[in-house]
């Protein structure tokens, strides 16, 4: 048989079956009986065997080829009379048949190995059984056991016996690892995983030096645990207790990635564990972490904010292995499990474009992950969707999911309908490891090949590691209500470090005594610490460094900052023309082609700059300054409305062209990009570079205000609370199409009450502005402060167009600057003939002021209020005392229940009692509540705008009842 295979499949005959089996996939009466016979076995699988084949044989094509003394022509045509003499007689066909069947395992156990792999630490659901993996399934006997088989070094082997070949593949594929990657396309990886694993049966072969390091970190991780479990009995922690092999794990990611030229790493992770990555990990000192624990505050945010609790913290350090030097930084994240993983890709891509990294091999993200929120939260699909995109990629991201098999009380069985928490990552075709942890070596191991795929193919990897939560879901939780059979196991079962320090006495890598004194060294120094903790103090100066130098935080006083947003009328003149001249060689649209020329009008007449070029010349005046802009957002290139059109497309090959990156030679870059069709995830992508980047104006626009209700998450625990909590600043705007046009409930609200809520402590600015220089201003206002706070803009739709909201080149020259309070503009009545002072901000002042106009009112006026928060009281206050004898009116087009107006009231409220306490409260004028923002008839839309408008110009309404009086200020 042995000499029947070498004539059969050696050299250029190897090619001749792949061939044969083309031509049988074509048509199978082509080929000889006997042969579409044994094809017709294989059924659905002999298309997969052909590209096993291909990839088997065709690689050695052209060596088998010159070896073989064939022509060219000869070669490309297998089938021909050269290659058929070898092949005659039943033991050719016999060989062949072994052979292929050989391969087909071999492909089977690469693709469906890791179901028979030993995973589970607590061995409850036992070992599995798969026909496809059983050589029975594919003709082989007992008897086959020892015979040699030619598998032309698929396995590194030209010949191998059937016992030695699934020797190799279950210790490649079904030992304490399994692999995914199969599932990938790409030729190039797929090789790759699978020369990098089976080269090495799937095995790293450590030192007696790796092996004590990997007991040392297990000593520190699970002593810590078992510390603070001592000394803060039923205390929430959420430890790591089970899953101890994730810090050798992160140490071998950080120590390879280093090696291979990362010098910076971005973490995210949630709060399981994070008190031992603090430690053992970032190098957060013990004694630190052990103070929290005694009630003292240890963090920045807790001296100078509200703080949060320990295990949502962030930190960063520097550390050195094999002496590359890489710093890390842990973001903080609330308990809303992965809502932290676009942040930490967002801070990655602004590292990267700090460090000048275009090939993404320097700066680096690692997320990890439970095994329930894996599976569960969308955003971890949001972001893998983002992986690759031009605008959003980092390069991969190493993933590491500590895989308790549970989610708080829930079996996974009822929380994931695939096999594996992992299986989302297979929308990017990430190649997936899974592993048992209690076995660290393989732990290590699987985290080594995972970063060297990171930084070999910039591409996302997952690493699954199958582990246990020796507690409940928190430390004072009882499991065994819901899990009493997993409960048990885990009581009997041996720690991770146990289970390694044993394995490596029996190797005689360490004695007992040496296991013993680790562990006694490494308490006695946590028992140093712990007393040390009752005088530790925190170091308040550490946050404001490197890029945020030079920056401060403000909290009250903000209506004191003037800040210089003004530019040269040249300068202005500079970027409007540059910005309005396309190439010579550049097919415009022609619509886009007369929206350059009216722009360039409005530059070369000084007037009606509508509120896209004033837009525009925000941008441009910045970037000319060497301020980069970066925007996204779903169709934020052209806008929404098709207002911007920041890129011109080529009308004949679809190049783009981006104006504002041609102002000069040394301006700053303008990054825009059309978003994924995501809210959550994009939104804290942008949060994230803003958060690492505050030199940048970074803004995220919703094609419809009201989308951002899908990064409520994001809105609520980082962009509004983020400082407080964290001293995170942000300088990020947020542009929401507002406004009551009649387009219904889901495009008319940007819930502009709902960020009022939000609003306390001078924590963001939220602003509906009606002019275009305004909008210039507060754009130019968020990098030229010496503080950073998120702007949310109640930005907008028909005024785009209006013909009244427009403003003269001089609005944006000098000594003009941002009015958080416009005053009256038209010649009305002397102040004290006033009778109505109508407050109003945002759209409806324009309905106000054209019907005032058409119905010559002259004893009402009309003033916007552009900045809602912080409240601009001093502002405000002058034009009340202004019309002194005025009723004072606050009209809003929004249902009473939404909108500004309980905001504004206990403000009001303030202002009119302080200045005249016999005052009569302010009047409401505007929609009255409702469950749904807008209706959805135009004519009902009209006939309410139009009496809101005419109530708020011309009719006495009662004040509201007193007890209003009491709302606080």
């Amino acid at each position: 048989m042995g000499s029947a295979q070498e004539t059969f499949l050696n050299g250029a005959n190897t090619p001749y079956l792949a061939e044969l089996y083309r031509r049988y996939l074509d048509d199978p009466g082509s080929v000889d009986p006997s042969w579409g016979g044994f094809f017709a076995e294989l059924g659905d699988d002999s298309r997969v065997l052909l590209a096993e084949l291909q990839g088997a044989s065709w690689a050695a094509r052209e060596t088998d080829v010159a070896a073989a003394g064939l022509t060219p022509a000869a070669a490309a045509k297998p089938a021909s009379q050269a290659l058929v003499g070898p092949l005659a007689g039943d033991d050719a066909r016999t060989a062949a048949l072994a052979s292929i069947r050989a391969l087909m395992l071999i492909r089977l156990y690469r693709v469906r190995g890791h179901l028979l792999a030993n995973f589970d630490p607590l061995g409850l659901e036992g070992r599995k059984y798969h026909p496809e993996l059983d050589p029975k399934t594919w003709g082989f006997t007992d008897a086959d056991m020892d015979r040699p088989i030619f598998i032309n070094n698929v396995l590194g082997l030209e010949t191998a016996t059937l016992r030695q070949i699934l020797q190799i593949l279950k210790e490649t594929y079904c030992g304490s690892i399994g692999v995914e990657y199969m599932h990938i396309q790409s030729s190039e990886e797929k090789a790759w995983i699978q020369q990098r694993i089976e080269s090495i049966r799937n095995q790293t072969q450590f030192t007696l030096k790796g092996k004590r390091t990997i007991l040392e970190r297990l000593v520190e991780a699970e002593g810590f645990e078992r510390f603070l479990h001592l000394k803060y009995t039923g205390t929430k922690r959420f430890g790591l207790d089970g899953g101890e092999a994730m810090i050798p794990a992160l140490e071998q990611v950080l120590k390879r990635s280093a090696q291979l030229g990362i010098e910076e790493v971005v973490f995210g992770m949630p709060h399981r564990g994070r008190l031992n990555v603090l430690a053992n990990i970032m190098h957060k000192p013990y004694v630190a972490i052990l103070a929290e624990f005694q009630g003292h505050p240890t963090h920045p945010a807790e001296v100078q904010g509200s703080g949060d609790v320990k295990y949502h913290l962030g930190t960063s350090s520097d550390r050195v292995f094999d002496g590359y030097q890489v710093h890390l930084s842990l973001t903080a994240n609330p308990s809303h499990l992965e809502a932290v993983n676009p942040v930490v890709l967002g801070k990655t891509r602004a590292k990267q474009t700090q460090r000048g990294d275009v090939q993404r091999s320097r700066v680096m993200s690692v997320l990890l992950h439970g095994d329930a929120a894996f599976a569960g939260q969308g955003l971890v699909a949001e972001c893998f969707d983002l992986s690759d995109l031009k605008g959003y990629r980092t390069g991969g991201t190493v993933h590491l999911i500590v895989n308790n098999q549970i989610g708080f009380t829930t079996s996974p069985a009822h929380s994931r309908s695939s096999p594996y928490p992992s299986d989302v990552a297979k929308m990017v075709q990430a190649p997936i490891f899974h592993v048992n942890g209690d076995d660290p070596e393989a732990v290590v191991h699987v985290a080594r090949i995972a970063t060297e795929f990171r930084q070999e193919f910039k591409r996302d990897v997952v690493v699954d590691m199958f582990c246990y939560r020796r507690f409940g879901h928190n430390e004072a939780d009882e499991p065994s209500f819901t899990q009493p059979i997993m409960y048990r196991a885990i009581a009997s079962h041996p720690t991770t470090r146990e289970i390694y320090a044993n394995k490596l006495v029996a190797e005689g890598v360490v004695s007992a005594t040496e296991v013993e004194q680790m562990s006694a060294e490494f308490r006695a120094r946590l028992d140093a610490d712990f007393e040390a903790a009752g005088t530790y103090k925190v170091n308040k100066a550490d946050w404001l460094q490197g890029k945020w130098g030079g920056l401060k935080t403000l909290i009250g006083e903000e209506e004191a900052h003037d800040d210089d947003t003004a530019v040269s009328l040249d300068a202005l003149t500079k970027v409007g023309t540059a910005i309005t001249r396309p190439p010579d060689d550049f097919n415009v649209n022609r619509k886009a082609l007369r929206l350059l020329s009216a722009r360039r009008k409005m530059i070369d007449t000084g007037e009606g700059i509508d509120w896209s070029m004033g837009e525009a010349l925000a941008f441009g005046t910045l970037l000319a300054e060497g301020v980069p802009v970066r925007m996204s957002g779903q169709d934020s290139r052209r806008g929404t409305f098709s207002q911007r059109h920041a890129a011109l497309i080529d009308q004949d090959d679809e190049r783009a062209y981006i104006p504002l990156n041609h102002i000069g030679n040394d301006q700053a870059q303008l990054e825009i990009i059309d978003s994924p069709l995501s809210e959550a995830s994009v939104l804290g992508f942008e949060y994230g570079y803003s958060v690492a980047e505050p030199n940048a104006l970074v803004i995220w626009e919703a094609q419809f205000g009201d989308f951002a209700n899908g990064a409520q998450v994001i809105i609520d625990q980082f962009i509004s609370s983020g400082e407080t909590k964290w001293l995170r600043l942000s300088g990020l705007v947020m542009l929401l199409p507002h406004g009551f046009e009649g387009q219904g409930p889901e495009h008319s609200s940007a819930r502009l009450e709902r960020f009022l809520q939000l609003c306390a402590e001078d924590n963001v600015q939220v602003v509906n502005i009606t002019t275009p220089a305004n909008y210039f201003h507060v754009l130019r206002r968020q990098v030229r402060r010496n503080f950073r706070k998120p702007l949310v803009v109640m930005s907008p739709k028909s005024l785009l167009r209006h013909k009244l909201v427009v403003s003269s080149l001089a609005d944006f020259g000098p000594e003009t600057r941002f009015r958080r309070v416009i005053p009256e503009v038209d010649t009305i009545a002397p102040d004290g003939e006033v009778r109505r002072l109508v407050l109003c901000s945002g759209k409806i002042y324009f309905d106000l002021l054209e019907q005032r106009r058409e119905a010559g009112i002259d004893d009402v006026a009309v003033v916007r209020v552009e900045q809602l928060y912080p409240w601009p009281r001093s502002a405000v206050a002058r034009e009340i005392q202004r019309y002194s004898r005025a009723q004072v009116v606050w009209c809003q087009e929004e249902p009473a229940n939404m909108g500004a107006w309980t905001f504004v009231l206990p403000r009001l409220i303030n202002i009119l009692e302080e200045m005249k306490p016999d005052v009569i409260l302010p009047i409401y004028v505007g929609r009255k509540a409702a469950a749904s923002p807008a209706t959805g008839l135009f004519k009902v839309h009209v006939a309410e705008q139009n009496r809101l408008v005419q109530e708020a110009l011309r009719v006495d309404v009662q004040a509201l009842p007193q007890p209003f009086r009491r709302v606080a200020r």
